[in-house]
């Protein structure tokens, strides 16, 4: 089992103006303490609960490629792009973009959107639920298309490209792994099923009942759910002096027997660097040989 951590907060003790600094030093300690992932919320305004939203939130793809440069082992992708918040072919431009500037470590992480406030409050186009989930599908389509050797063109219900081209390809081949998070049993899972290398889900009571939907959409599709990597969102607190790391331990040990291979979460006080280091030392290797 490996470790991802989720930044969501970017509300620093030292303001905005040492906020790159500050981001650059949790990054490189997460790195350093063997997270397997680093990740960025693709939200404009910052949510409930996390904190008010007049506090600070970056745009995600931008941030990324600050990250890029910054580290040089973890992969790297926003938890999750709001797929109605950019025109697919430049969606994946830009996480091409970030797989070439990486060195190869871009994932595409993905899900329908959800929050009307600030698409409405930024005057981004914010359809109903049915449509945003059939542009999810054809900007899947789009991608796999734009990181193939199939130029196009793409003609869909909401999108239309007259030439896929994309020059340069992702270094990471086929293309970087695409993770879909939600678990939504009748669209969700099964485009998990049809078209992800990666599903995403929260860490409650459900994910077993979840793991087995996305098993039957496998079967019905004909792919391999073996080859999906599973994962859970889960809070991740040590404590301020790691006294909370059994209970922790307990609970991803139990994820790991339910098939959970990667646990991605935020962690409380991160900018402190403590905690990232209490992880790195008693978590990491304790988990590594589930």
């Amino acid at each position: 089992m490996e470790l991802g951590l989720h930044i969501a907060d970017f509300t620093f003790p030292d303001g905005p103006s040492a906020l790159a600094d500050d981001l650059s030093r949790i990054a490189v300690t997460a790195e350093d303490a063997g997270f397997a992932k680093i990740s960025v919320m693709d939200h404009l305004w910052q949510i409930e609960p996390v904190g008010p939203i007049e506090t600070d939130m970056l745009e995600a793809y931008t941030a990324l490629g600050y990250l890029a440069a910054v580290t040089k082992k973890v992969d790297l992708l926003a938890w999750v792009t709001a797929t109605v918040y950019r025109e697919p072919g430049l969606l994946a431009k830009a996480v091409t973009t970030l797989d070439v500037l990486s060195k190869g470590r871009a994932y595409l992480g993905i899900g329908a959107a959800w929050n009307e406030d600030e698409s409405v409050g930024l005057g981004l186009h914010f359809p109903p639920t049915a449509e945003r989930f059939e542009r999810l599908e054809e900007t899947l389509q789009i991608c796999l298309q734009m990181w193939s050797d199939d130029e196009g063109p793409f003609e869909g219900k909401h999108y239309t490209l007259g030439r896929t081209l994309n020059v340069p390809q992702p270094l990471r081949r086929p293309h970087p792994p695409i993770l879909i998070g939600g678990g939504g049993e009748k669209k969700t899972l099964r485009l998990v099923a049809q078209y992800a290398q990666a599903c995403n889900l929260f860490g409650g009571p459900e994910v077993e009942h979840k793991l087995e939907v996305l098993r039957k959409h496998c079967d019905t599709l004909g792919t391999d759910y073996d080859a999906i990597e599973k994962t859970v969102m889960f809070p991740l607190d040590p404590g301020a002096d790691g006294e909370n790391v059994d209970e922790l331990l307990g609970q991803l040990e139990g994820l790991s027997k339910l098939g959970i291979s990667h646990v991605h979460g935020w962690v409380p006080n991160v900018a402190s660097i403590t905690p990232l280091e209490i992880l790195g030392t008693r978590v990491v290797p304790a988990i590594a040989e589930w």
